[in-house]
């Protein structure tokens, strides 16, 4: 026996459902009354069964008890109450199809587009040592069946069985989810009722589920057929977040990671979005946001460029991104009142015009004098660890601009992932850890000042920041031009001394990949760059060296480069 095949251009496009019914029945009871006024709000049908329609009502919210609609009282004690097809023909009803949607009128049955299910606590009660009758009473069969129905019919169903998603349903109410963030959640249900059996197969085999005590009479019948199967086996381990320093660990995370939010589009207005957490992560996915609109697709690949830049300094320093590029990255000034307020002024004025509508991340509490030089300035982000009360005040007066606090002890993957067709690619992230100036090789010129050092270096660690071919002149530890994205080097040594103008003379330059010929340095030196650093590698490395020395400017070699793609 099989399911049905239907011929794929009877499929009518089904993509934002809103929520005109919803079907709500839970064990766990948490948050259940806020999530159904937020929807009785939006106008939505509540449809529930005995605690959970009482606990509704009780609340004031007009709720249909499911006997209403089956016009069959709960029987057996309860054990049936949702196995009827008006509850299950309004689940499985696949409104694509025009037949389906025609039975449905005629049958007379209302469909449903969310379904808020969490199932009998098994697990719970084993744990509690109860009787095996006891334990039985909480095998959820209704449950189950509603939760899979659901998530089989995805395309036009919503289904929760996690009671921290009922804030994102909540402010999905008045519209409804997209079908990228109905597959996630049929995903995550398909997983919650696999595990519950699993666990009830566990306990009926006399295995230990999570650490509760196995069935006595299973446990028995386990030692009778396999004297093997030691009836004390220890307790398997509590699950934990994976290793994310490891490729394996991280790609088991993305398998575990879970939907927090769809997002309006992707990159563009026609990609359908989602954002996902890795379980244990603390990054940009868990950034509370403070102030402003949902972040958008673009928004999290900015920010997370931005923090990213700001976090590889351990000064006060800040990073402005616009396309994953950075428009100013500075630390603060020396002897500064306010640090991260220099920072943020130095990183604007390397190239305001880029700046307007960009995103800025600081790597320290944004404070109320930082607070002033951004509010004039048309931002679409500000992400930091935190915000003082007072640049909390003057930024919130900002409609359009979005504020965002890192969770605490932010921290990133210790891998990286990217999708390739048909498979991912994994590396180790680019970072600065254990980063040493001394490890260079002056290969022309005299040895610079301490100031001019401390210039290359801060030149060296904002350069990975930049896409590649990337060029990046810096003066007193903050940029001021930048070359990124262009297909040869020369481009990107023009684009950067563009961007400097007259703040080129005196300024030194940081490459992210050797140079190939002396042209793209020769742009660099006329300029008026006095110092270099750069990989080296290049087959003429001499001919770059002879048109240092030429010129009377030191350049350094790091042996490694910082390309960004």
């Amino acid at each position: 026996m099989s399911g049905p095949q239907h011929d794929p251009s009877l499929y009518r496009d089904r993509d934002v459902v809103p929520f005109r019914r919803a079907l709500l029945s839970v064990s766990d009871k948490t948050g259940v009354v806020d999530l159904g006024r937020a929807l009785a709000e939006a106008g939505v049908e509540l449809v529930s069964t005995g605690s959970t329609a009482k606990m509704l009502a009780d609340a004031g919210l007009a709720v249909t008890e499911v006997a209403q609609v089956t016009g069959f009282r709960e029987a057996l004690d309860g054990r049936v109450k949702t196995l009827h097809p008006a509850i299950h023909a309004g689940l499985l009803a696949d409104l694509r199809l025009e037949h389906h949607e025609a039975q449905l009128a005629d049958l007379g049955i209302a469909p449903f587009e969310l379904v808020v299910v969490n199932l009998y606590p098994f697990v719970e009660t084993v744990r509690s040592g109860a009787a095996d009758a006891d334990v039985i009473e909480q095998i959820d069969i209704g449950g189950p069946a509603m939760v899979r129905a659901s998530a089989k019919n995805h395309a036009n169903v919503a289904i929760v069985t996690d009671p921290r998603i009922y804030p994102l349903i909540a402010k999905a109410a008045g519209t409804g989810l997209n079908l990228l963030q109905r597959r996630a959640l049929a995903r995550d249900a398909f997983a919650h009722t696999a595990a519950y059996d699993t666990a009830v197969a566990r306990w009926f085999a006399g295995e230990p589920v999570e650490g509760a005590a196995a069935a006595p009479a299973a446990e028995a019948a386990a030692q009778t057929a396999a004297p093997a199967a030691a009836a004390s086996a220890p307790a398997e381990p509590e699950a934990s977040a994976p290793d994310t320093s490891s490729a394996t660990g991280l790609l088991k995370a993305v398998g575990a990671a879970t939907l927090v939010s769809g997002l309006r589009y992707g990159e563009n207005s026609h990609q359908q979005a989602g954002i996902f957490a890795l379980p244990g992560g603390a990054g940009i996915t868990q950034a509370e946001l403070l102030h402003g609109k949902p972040m958008s697709f673009n928004n999290y690949v900015d920010a997370d460029a931005a923090l990213r830049a700001a976090f590889d300094f351990s000064e006060p320093a800040v990073a402005i991104i616009k396309h994953a590029n950075p428009c100013g990255i500075a630390v603060g000034a020396a002897g500064a009142a306010d640090p991260i307020a220099s920072a943020h002024e130095r990183a604007h004025a390397c190239d305001p015009v880029s700046a307007f509508g960009g995103v800025i991340a600081a790597n320290r509490t944004v404070t109320r004098a930082m607070a002033e030089t951004v509010k004039d300035i048309f931002t679409e982000v500000v992400v930091a660890p935190d915000f003082e009360p007072e640049a909390l005040e003057l930024l919130t007066a900002k409609k359009n601009i979005r504020l965002l606090r890192l969770p605490e002890g932010y921290a990133r993957e210790g891998s990286e992932l990217r999708q390739v067709s048909g498979g991912v690619l994994v590396q180790q992230p680019d970072t600065f850890e254990g980063f040493s100036s001394h490890t260079w090789r002056r290969v022309s010129g005299s040895h610079v000042s301490d100031a001019v050092l401390a210039d290359l270096e801060f030149a060296w660690r904002a350069c990975r920041s930049v896409k590649s071919n990337a060029i990046l002149l810096a003066s007193g530890l903050a940029s001021v031009g930048v070359g990124m994205g262009q297909v040869n080097r020369v481009d990107s040594c023009k684009l950067a001394v563009e961007r400097a103008g007259d703040r080129a003379a005196g300024s030194v330059a940081a490459s992210d990949a050797f140079f190939p010929f002396a042209d793209g340095l020769q742009i660099l030196l006329d300029a008026g760059v006095t110092a270099v650093v750069q990989p080296g590698g290049s087959v003429r490395d001499e001919e770059v060296i002879a048109a240092a020395n030429a010129a009377g400017i030191t350049m350094y070699f790091t042996g490694e480069r910082h390309f960004a793609h």
